[in-house]
């Protein structure tokens, strides 16, 4: 059996010998804690907490601002549908290219530079997007898209490899970094759109968001002494070479990605086959391990790469058809964007309930098992839409619903979430071998880019179905949302049965990992 270091006598940080005794090629991070986790964590949620800013800052007014500005020409409903389209190949995007920079960390970069050089290609895109120009819109969001694969999957994973394996804090480290995101989540939909936004135009909103994410830079940058050797480039890969590289590299893919960004339909290829290619790589690097252990692990997480595809696809409605609706037909005292941050909000409130629940339970030995929460998250997500159809069926169909059924949805939603996200990047630390976990964490969000690309395509049925207006454009459109809405309730509910019962299974698959 391996040894836990946190047993073993204390050594000075960073020590060569340190390092070396340590299993499985764990560098631990400076000594040094505070509430009882390494200062680590508190710096990478500070980072997290202005790039997640940055992102939902832009994300809740992207749809409406490209349905306005781009789009306004044609009928509304087709400029909804329009919009939801470019909403969904951007977010799909984003989380796409972090298989690549999660790969690029590994290999060449190394985690802390693949951070920096990504935030820094995220604020620079986010400027370009003051540009009212849809082609030049197009090529911003490709540069964000760019440098969010070197950032996104390779920060969660550091927090990952602030832990030693076996290390029972982790589960929670990860929930706590969970509300850093949550928390600059809440905050910037007040900033960039309630406020800014609404005041001065939207496009000053993505001024915001790229302001923040510069901020996130200063942190990171001040800070990194704080990690110590954790995520330092690989041997032979310390001088300035693989920056400019990497660079290159990068702004090369912008066209890739803007033409990706202009074609959903080829976009949707393109994101199965790569998810095609990462199956078989997994499978086969677990068979040519000769550890019929780890090919079972990567076989599980394979399995609940599907879950999370599912249960994406269904929750981030939030920023596109669910922020249709709110404008269209939620009766509310305050303006619809405000509702971007209900989620975000119910996850600072949640976080640390769930954070102190799931230990409880496991002394208790009920707690549930990753498969079984990843089924009540898929059921959960069904839930909230299932309030909103009868919500809908309420009040007819030339009603408006009230706020309060809305803010019931995302709280469910938020429920859903907590049982799924968190639990799921630390999952895949888990299962996947030390020099494949930021590979498997870009994994992990290819699969979140797949179900992102489906969200955009339900969204742009869902909110298709007429304008705003009045009489029978109205009716057909609030309809539609219910035709939509039943239809994903069933879905959760019946896939999430499915992994439910089939849980046992593939817990025999993980081997002993929970």
């Amino acid at each position: 059996m391996s040894q836990n270091p946190y047993d073993a006598p204390n050594t000075e940080a960073g020590a060569i010998p340190a390092v070396a005794e340590v299993p499985h090629g764990w560098v631990p991070p400076p000594e040094g804690e505070f509430l009882g986790h390494p200062k680590a964590l508190w710096m990478l949620f500070s980072t997290e907490f202005w790039e997640r800013f940055c992102y939902y800052g832009m994300r809740a007014i992207l749809a409406i601002y490209v349905a306005e500005t781009f789009f306004k020409l044609l009928p509304e409903a087709d400029a909804k549908s329009e919009a939801s389209l470019t909403y969904g190949g951007y977010t799909s995007l984003v989380y796409a290219t972090g298989i690549l920079g999660g790969f690029i960390a590994d290999r060449y970069l190394g985690y802390q530079r693949s951070i920096f050089v990504g935030g820094l290609l995220m604020a620079i895109g986010m400027f370009m997007l003051l540009v009212e120009d849809l082609t030049f819109f197009l090529v911003g969001l490709s540069v964000i898209v760019a440098g969010n694969g070197l950032f996104k999957p390779n920060i969660s994973s550091m927090v990952g490899k602030l832990y030693a394996p076996g290390d029972k804090r982790r589960d929670a480290g990860f929930t706590i970094f969970y509300m850093g995101i949550n928390a600059g989540a809440f905050f910037a939909p007040i900033v960039c759109a309630t406020w800014i936004g609404a005041t001065f135009g939207y496009k000053y909103g993505f001024l915001a968001a790229g302001i923040g994410m510069i901020l996130g830079l200063i942190v990171f940058q001040f800070m990194t002494g704080m990690l110590g050797e954790v995520g330092k480039p690989p041997a032979g890969k310390t001088d300035y070479t693989p920056i400019a590289v990497v660079i290159v590299g990068a702004l090369a893919m912008v066209p890739v990605i803007y033409f990706l960004l202009s074609q959903s339909s080829i976009l949707g290829y393109v994101l199965m086959g790569l998810m095609g290619l990462l199956c078989v790589y997994f499978v086969t690097s677990g068979i040519r391990s000769g550890d019929t252990v780890q090919r079972d692990r990567y076989i599980a997480m394979l399995i609940l790469f599907f879950a999370n595809i599912l249960f994406w696809a269904l929750f981030e409605q939030a920023g596109s058809s669910l922020n249709f609706f709110a404008r269209d037909f939620v009766s509310s005292p305050f303006r619809f964007e405000l509702f971007q941050s209900f989620n975000a909000l119910f996850i600072i409130l949640l976080a640390p309930v769930f954070a102190s629940l799931w230990p409880l339970l496991d002394r208790k030995n009920v707690d549930p098992s990753i498969p079984r929460k990843f089924a009540i998250a898929l059921i959960s997500v069904g839930l909230g839409f299932l309030v909103l159809v009868l919500a809908i069926q309420g009040v007819g169909e030339t009603g408006k619903v009230i706020w309060l059924v809305l803010a019931l949805t995302y709280l469910i939603h938020t429920v859903a979430e907590l049982c799924l996200s968190p639990i799921g990047l630390s999952m895949v630390t888990k299962l996947a071998t030390p020099k494949e976990v930021g590979l498997a964490m870009g994994g992990w969000f290819l699969s979140t880019a797949m179900a992102n690309y489906f969200a955009g395509v339900i969204a742009s049925i869902a909110s298709g179905g007429g304008g705003g207006g009045h009489g029978e454009e109205a009716a057909s459109s609030i309809g539609q949302y219910a035709t939509v809405f039943s239809q994903l309730w069933w879905l959760g509910l019946i896939i999430g049965g499915i992994f439910f019962f089939a849980a046992p299974w593939i817990n025999r698959l993980m081997h002993g990992v929970k």
